[in-house]
């Protein structure tokens, strides 16, 4: 029944991490619940609740009743817990330490990681979809992906940074494969990148919370409507199947606020 549940969700062109995170709640919860009931279902969203943060709660329910529509259990689906808005954006680098840690890894040598961030900052990619960029997306200036549904979704490389990655793969004399490797010359993965971004901020006394891979995606979204707002061609750029998904970054992050707030309010 496992193996034709992972099945269905292939067929439905899910990505691999939709996937691997569905398979790994229903494998969790088959071992520690004796079979599908109303009173497992809950004493699983109890532990859910006690353990989790809503967002992953509601990821782990959604995984849960998509297996339970598979069974044919349709009416036992749980509840998604509410999720409380937060009216800013926390945790996303600023332009100013965007641009520091970008200058110094050149500063530094380490190009393959300036051409990472600029990756992230300047494409909105995912650090999945970043590992999949080929040196060919690079000479086509643009990246075709399939997003959930199978709709597809062209992720831009604008010309500066195309033209500037296009002399750095000259000098490498590298003409085909994938842009980022790690030091045995194979595909990075993303908790590599996850990893070498922590160290590298650790190393330029950056804010650890900040500098991680999808924080650069954030600086994209922020970056683009400060410059050209249109929120509805910002959502189909960063492949967000709802425009209220995309909303988010019409708000200020937190450390915006605190800067305006010393500014306005003087009395």
């Amino acid at each position: 029944m496992r193996e034709q549940f992972e099945a269905q969700l292939r067929k439905a062109n899910l990505s691999e991490n939709t996937i691997t995170s569905y398979m790994w709640t229903v494998d969790f919860y088959l071992s520690n619940y004796d079979g599908v009931s109303t009173e497992n279902l809950l004493t699983y969203k109890g532990f859910l609740l006690e353990k989790y943060k809503p967002k992953t709660v509601n990821l782990r329910i959604q995984a849960i009743n998509k297996y339970l529509v598979f069974l044919g259990e349709d009416k036992l689906q749980l509840k998604f817990v509410k999720v409380q808005q937060k009216n800013f954006l926390e945790n996303v680098i600023s332009n100013a330490d965007y641009t520091f840690l970008k200058k110094s890894l050149k500063k530094d040598g380490n190009i393959e990681w300036y051409f990472a961030v600029w990756y992230l900052a300047a494409t909105g990619a995912r650090v999945s979809e970043l590992v999949q960029i080929k040196v060919e997306h690079v000479h086509a200036g643009y990246f075709d992906l399939y997003t959930k549904g199978g709709k597809l979704r062209r992720l831009y490389i604008p010309k500066k940074l195309k033209l500037e990655t296009v002399n750095w793969l000259e000098e490498m004399n590298r003409s085909s494969g994938y842009l980022f490797l790690n030091r045995f010359g194979q595909r990075i993965t993303t908790r590599g990148i996850s990893q070498q971004l922590k160290n590298y901020a650790e190393k330029y006394g950056l804010d650890t919370k900040v500098v991680y891979p999808h924080s650069f995606r954030h600086r994209f979204a922020k970056n683009f409507l400060e410059k050209y707002n249109d929120i509805a061609l910002l959502a189909d750029l960063m492949g967000h199947e709802s425009i209220e998904t995309t909303r988010i970054y019409l708000r200020r992050t937190a450390s915006e606020q605190q800067a305006l707030v010393d500014k306005i309010v003087t009395w």
